[in-house]
């Protein structure tokens, strides 16, 4: 004869999930009450019809981290005597895998994803940059190209492409067929347009080269500013006030977000996050981050105030792009999402 659970106890309660969203491996902090039926035996806790993992399992508190599998945000906590009420949640959804981004994806202006398969220096790999169409088919888009690393789309939608290993920024057609840019970079990661036009370029070495929007070979390229070294990568992002906001990920848990002027000052807008990478502005002119903070991984947003606040949990995590005000695409170092942030 089949059991069939009673509501006998107190009712699951859940008030608050938090941050907004998680991606698989990421973690949401759950408030509510009687999770633990008789304050005692561990609660169960599902998206969907998937079985999530407790980190903390209390009666009104705990962290679950989001399984491998789960694309539902529907949150369900269970006990032996009853069941939550679901709770919706942003759960990221993957969209492409097997990929080996170190940096923003880009979108342009028909909704296509491009991302690359960056491999290690010196490593050549088969496809250096993706396209993801509407429907999420992954489709090769730039072969011969080594160590593909930043990207950026011009004025006219044409893909910029730098590698850390030549230090040259190539220009993709949209039929994939490659011509150089500029060259002599150095060790060029980072890219970002301004509104004028300008590229700049991320040396990780220490130097932001600022090109100017002409045509090749007469491209005038400057040493725009000068900051530490990084062991990695810079992340560059343009941002509504037209100042160039700069990571540069150390061996430190306490790092740097620089604002560079228009007019090349440097000057330490952020101090504290744990190896920054990718950036991008959402339409409310909000700073997001690729960041740990506290020991806490994921995509941290700043507004003016300046106060870090995890807007999606996850490890791995290495850049993301905005699709539109509330859809976010979200790279990892070896995958990339959908995700919803609706605050």
């Amino acid at each position: 004869m089949a059991f069939v659970r009673r509501d006998t106890g107190p009712k699951p309660q859940i008030s608050s999930v938090k941050p907004l969203a998680a991606i698989a491996g990421g973690e949401f902090v759950v408030q509510g009450k009687s999770f633990r039926a008789n304050g005692e035996e561990r609660p169960r806790v599902r998206f969907g019809q998937v079985e999530a993992p407790l980190v903390v399992g209390g009666n009104d508190f705990m962290v679950v981290r989001v399984p491998e599998g789960a694309t539902v945000g529907e949150l369900v906590v269970e006990n032996r005597d009853a069941s939550s009420s679901p709770y919706t949640c942003s759960v990221g959804f993957p969209i492409a895998e097997n990929l080996h981004p170190v940096a923003n994806p880009v979108i342009d202006m028909h909704g296509n994803i491009f991302t690359t398969f960056s491999g290690s220096r010196g490593q050549k790999v088969p496809v250096s940059v993706y396209k993801i169409d509407l429907h999420y088919e992954v489709k090769p888009f730039v072969k011969e190209l080594m160590n593909a690393t930043g990207l950026a789309l011009d004025r006219e939608g044409m893909l910029l492409v730098s590698s850390r290993m030549d230090g040259a920024i190539y220009q993709v057609a949209p039929s994939g067929k490659m011509s150089i840019y500029a060259e002599g970079m150095g060790v060029a990661t980072g890219l970002a347009f301004d509104q004028q036009g300008n590229l700049y370029v991320g040396d990780r070495s220490g130097t932001i080269f600022k090109i100017a929007p002409s045509v090749a070979p007469s491209r005038q390229i400057f040493v725009f500013a000068t900051l530490e070294p990084s062991i990695s990568a810079y992340h560059l992002a343009t941002g509504p006030d037209q100042s160039l906001y700069v990571t540069g990920p150390t061996t430190s848990s306490f790092d740097c977000l620089y604002r560079i002027s228009h007019s090349g000052q440097v000057e330490v807008y952020y101090r504290g996050l744990g190896r920054p990478q990718g950036m991008a502005f959402d339409p409310q002119g909000r700073l997001y981050v690729a960041a740990s903070h506290g020991g806490r991984k994921g995509i941290w947003r700043m507004g003016p105030d300046k106060r870090p606040e995890l807007v999606v949990s996850g490890p791995g995590i290495v850049g993301l792009a905005f699709a539109s005000a509330r859809t976010a695409v979200v790279a990892t170092n070896n995958a990339l999402y959908r995700v919803e942030i609706t605050a």
